[in-house]
């Protein structure tokens, strides 16, 4: 599986081009957000990112280690590899290939092993598998909940949320819902805000009696405009007039009303989570 990225938050104007392996003997989730989290630190590059999932047998290892090498003669630059190898035995010829390998196992948990006094498992999997099926049912369990109680088509069980989203369309609501979900187990439905409602400047029925649940999401003008254009460019929906009505009538309401909000322009769905947790103390259920 193949992407791109472009490492820097501003373009120059020659980018310079590097390889990027992501080696993992199960999904490759992990490699990936840990390289990529230490990718964007450096500005100048396009990355090309290759990710290498299951190679979880000295077989599969021949096969990844001439990958890099054929990639560090067709580049004249030698690949960077992350790894996520729990197995000790299928760490070395990585290590011995043409590629810059950075070991994230090694490198963690050998320490620990040292602090912790005792031997790790090595037990492949237990990050993002099946180890604690209880955790795993909860994370089900809440993204359903999300799914049926997305986008005010549901409201008679909202006493079961941890959070209701507020805002008006296209802010972002649903997708933070799913992440809240699937993450972190906590149960989130969301509600979008009609423009009778923002014109009352009250909120509906079905969200008095969970004042306590809500949390807003707002969003710069401009930005909304150009998500909206995509989803329907005709009509009052996307029109800068009706946008900025829409978000000044709705952060009107969150401040009167004293509901906690954040504006998710620049923030990540992961960073947009984070602050909901963080302003309103839900607990992490289960952890990523």
């Amino acid at each position: 599986m193949e992407n791109r990225v472009d490492a820097s938050a501003n373009r120059v104007s020659a980018l310079t081009h590097r390889t990027v392996f992501f080696v993992s003997d199960q999904t490759g989730v992990t490699a990936e957000t840990l390289g990529r989290s230490l990718l964007t630190q450096f500005d100048g590059y396009e990355f090309k990112l290759v990710t290498l999932p299951f190679v979880d047998s000295l077989d599969k290892v021949e096969s990844a280690v001439a990958q890099i090498n054929q990639t560090a003669d067709r580049d004249g630059e030698r690949p960077i590899v992350f790894g996520t190898l729990v197995q000790d035995e299928l760490r070395p010829p990585f290590a011995e290939s043409r590629g810059l390998f950075l070991d994230f196992f090694q490198t963690f948990v050998t320490p620990l092993e040292t602090e912790l006094q005792r031997q790790s498992t090595h037990i492949s999997g237990r990050a993002h598998g099946m180890a604690d099926a209880g955790r795993y049912d909860l994370r089900i369990e809440a993204t359903n909940y999300a799914l049926t109680y997305d986008d005010g088509s549901r409201t008679a069980d909202y006493d079961k949320a941890d959070v209701i989203l507020v805002g008006v369309s296209r802010s972002g609501k649903t997708p933070t819902c799913l992440y809240l979900a699937l993450t972190y187990g906590v149960f989130a439905a969301n509600y979008p805000l009609s423009e009778d409602e923002l014109e009352e400047g009250q909120l509906p029925a079905c969200l008095q009696a969970h004042r306590g649940r809500l949390f807003g999401l707002t969003i710069e003008a401009e930005r909304l405009q150009q998500i909206r254009k995509e989803r329907r460019a005709t009509g009052r929906y996307a029109s800068p007039q009706q946008v900025r009505f829409e978000l000044r009538a709705a952060e009107d309401m969150f401040r009167r009303l004293q509901i906690p909000f954040v504006d998710t322009t620049h923030y990540s769905v992961e960073e947009i989570a984070s602050n909901i947790l963080t302003q309103t103390g839900i607990e992490r259920r289960v952890r990523p």
